[in-house]
Formats: structure tokens, sequence, C-alpha cells
């Protein structure tokens, strides 16, 4: 993956709404924790948004399991990769988003689990001052499926995310449904600096929106999306690295593209 030359910039992403357009975009750090990491590329622009993940077991059986998460999403102004090997990092944060929320898993059987969760949060820009509150719930079935060692794994969601302005009390809408699957590839190895046990995975997922998504930048036409196809792969441990409240069960890089759109992802969790 080229990163050479990437300029840092906030992801605007504005949902369609019969309204007209506020003078300020909000969509760009209001959705930033369920769009997720990435490089995001559209009309020769490139924007980032960087998540990072807080899980905490609350309570847990072989049947049922409770999770508090509370993900925060950073965004940078005006930063390039190339600027790293000279020491020169972001001297201010631009965006602030914050979505705690309860996550409940159920184990239907062997091979299913259901999952859903509810989230209420906040997004502040820093540059301007002005806030967003955050409402998201989805549910999700995760199938366990036998082929050979690859144990793959087949994701469908379904979810839901909006938000409302203090100050202007504008709002929008995203929601979409998603259906991919994680195959491992049966190739295993120790990192005992780590202490983890490390699978190389491939996926692929498909996205559909219920209404068009707008990826809209500041020097260039806006780009409508309903739909997009994502590949990738990511390096799968066999516990949480680093600190296990984290969450960070994997690492990786994919690419998703649709009507026009390409995005580089950076993946800490499953991917689909």
């Amino acid at each position: 993956m080229v990163l050479n030359n990437l300029t840092f910039l906030i992801v605007f992403f504005i949902f369609i709404s019969p309204s007209t357009h506020a003078n300020e975009d909000f969509t760009h750090y209001a959705f930033a924790n369920y769009l997720g990491s990435g490089l995001y590329r559209t009309s020769e622009q490139n924007t980032t948004v960087v998540n990072v993940p807080l899980n905490f077991n609350i309570d847990n059986n072989n049947a049922e399991s409770w999770f508090f998460h509370t993900p925060i999403s950073f965004g940078f102004f005006n930063f390039k990769w190339d600027d790293v090997p000279n020491g020169d990092f972001p001297s201010s944060i631009g965006t602030v988003t914050l979505t705690p929320g309860i996550e409940y898993h159920l184990r239907t059987s062997e091979h299913h689990e259901l999952q859903t969760y509810f989230d209420l949060g906040y997004g502040i820009n820093n540059n301007s001052g002005s806030g967003v509150g955050i409402m998201s719930a989805g549910v999700s079935s995760l199938l366990d499926l036998a082929f050979k060692k690859t144990h793959p794994i087949w994701v469908n969601r379904l979810f839901f995310a909006g938000y409302r302005s203090v100050d202007t009390a504008e709002s929008e809408t995203y929601s979409a449904v998603q259906s991919g699957i994680d195959m491992g590839t049966g190739i295993y190895w120790r990192w005992d600096w780590l202490g983890v046990d490390v699978e190389p995975r491939i996926f692929a997922a498909g996205y559909w929106y219920f209404d068009k998504l707008r990826f809209a930048t500041p020097f260039a036409d806006d780009v409508l999306v309903s739909n997009s196809l994502e590949v990738g792969i990511t390096l799968a441990f066999s516990k949480p690295i680093l600190w296990e409240w984290m969450g960070i069960e994997r690492l990786g890089v994919s690419v998703r593209s649709g009507d026009g759109v390409q995005v580089w992802r950076l993946l800490f969790e499953l991917p689909i």
C-alpha cells in the first residue's frame, strides 16, 4: 500500500436528505466510529478517520456476554505520512468523537451468535467549537462455517446511526446493511514478544446504503455512493494484544470501493 504524500484531512460524509446542507458539516466526525478507521480517497482528495477501540467485559458465560465499549475517534488536519521520518507529528487534534455503549452477545448454537448494541455519544470540532449528540444501534449475525482448516465466519449486520447538532439542531442519519466472509489461511506462527499465536486471514464484504451516501470534499464535486465492496487481509491474534481493554484482536489493511470512491482502511478488530 502506497502511503507517500497522502494528506491528512478530515473525511466528509453527508447523507442525502430533503433539507439543504448547513454551512458546517458534522457527519465527518459524528459517524467516524461507524465508518471505520481508514485513509479515504475521493475526487483526488485524501482524508482520514483514526479510531481507538476500548472494550471492557462486564459479564459472560457460555451463552451470554455483556460488554461496555467506548471507542474514540480522532481527526487531524494538514498532516502528511512523509512528515513522520522527520519527526513531524500533528500539532493539534481537529475532531474528537466518543461513543460509549452497551453490547450484548447471545450464542444461539455452537456455530452461531447474535450481537446487538446501543450507543449514545458526543463529537466535537475543536476548530469551530461545535458539537453533536450521537445515537447508534445495530444487530449482527455471526455464523461459523466448516471448511477444512480455514474456519470461515459469515457475518451479516444491520445498523443505524444519527446525530443532532447542539447549536443548530441540524440532524442526519447513516444506515446500512452489510454481508461478508472472513476466512483463515490455516497458517500459524508464534510471536513470543507479544505472547500470542498469529494467523493471516482474508475477507470480503459488501455494503448497501438505504439512501445514497454522499462523500463530499471542499474542493471538488460530491460523489454519491449506493453500495460498495471491500477486500482485505488481517493478522488475527489468539488474544488481544498490548492492553486487553483496548481489544486489539486484529491488525490489517483493506480497500473499499464503489461509485468512484476508494477507501484504504486500517483495521484493529474483526473487519466485517
